[in-house]
């Protein structure tokens, strides 16, 4: 089995490297940026997928990566990984209609919840060590979870019909319009940028150039945050006016 994922501030990662420890002591862990993983998993039967929910919807950089690719996932068996700061309804759900679409196999799901990374709204932030406690929450869970797998009882979190309504219901159907495309409200206050250009160099969708000594971004933003999160100056922002706490989940491991 090989762990395939896209994180924005490293929740995903940590989750999927997790159950690739557990599962078979590897670390086959790979990001849809690296150019290998296309290789990857065209050689490799079993593959576990993590990816964080946005608005109960799949990343518009990782949605592309599977439509782009779509020949690859036939006869896939594929475990889908569904990270969240509350909560996503068929988080793993929506992914896997779209790989059954493409001849992949769903052998089930997981949603796990991790620390907040959307750093410029109120809503949601915990103190470092809530977000400790959940971290290993998560652990705990994925390792009472490939227990059971190797046991012939995956889980199939996200996958049925009921989640599938609170997933439309509960964010989807209010939310959606906002992963459909990439965004242009990434906003950089240039009183505070200093062109350091670390945005530019972590931004998965080369959204940030430096001109002029400063950072702009166009309208190529998947929302991960990771550039929010890890500015020195704080001089992003993307939902809102300015950063309540940067997230990284370096912090609470």
């Amino acid at each position: 089995m090989i762990g395939i994922y896209f994180s924005g501030t490293g929740n995903t990662k940590l989750c999927v490297d997790k159950f690739l420890a557990e599962y078979d002591n590897s670390k086959n862990t790979f990001s849809i940026e690296d150019k290998c993983t296309l290789d990857k998993i065209k050689n490799n039967h079993e593959i576990v997928i993590g990816y964080p929910v946005q608005y109960s919807n799949i990343p518009k950089i990782l949605r592309d990566y599977v439509t782009s690719n779509q020949y690859i996932w036939k006869g896939k068996k594929v475990f889908i990984i569904a990270t969240m700061g509350l909560f996503s309804g068929d988080g793993a759900g929506i992914l896997a209609r779209l790989l059954n679409s493409y001849g992949a196999v769903i052998s089930g799901g997981l949603h796990l919840k991790m620390p907040d990374s959307i750093g410029d709204v109120k809503v949601l932030k915990r103190s470092p060590e809530k977000n400790k406690e959940l971290v290993m929450k998560a652990e705990e869970k994925i390792h009472k979870v490939v227990h059971s797998i190797k046991n012939g009882k995956p889980p199939q979190e996200g996958l049925g019909i009921g989640y599938r309504l609170a997933g439309l219901f509960g964010q989807r159907l209010y939310f959606g319009w906002k992963t459909k495309r990439y965004t242009d409200k990434l906003k950089i206050d240039h009183q505070k940028c200093i062109g350091c250009g670390l945005c530019k160099s972590l931004c998965p969708m080369g959204n940030i150039s430096i001109k002029n000594g400063l950072a702009v971004s166009s309208d190529k933003c998947t929302m991960c945050y990771r550039c929010i999160s890890r500015c020195p100056k704080q001089a992003i922002t993307l939902l809102g006016k300015r950063v309540i706490d940067q997230n990284d989940i370096n912090k609470y491991i």
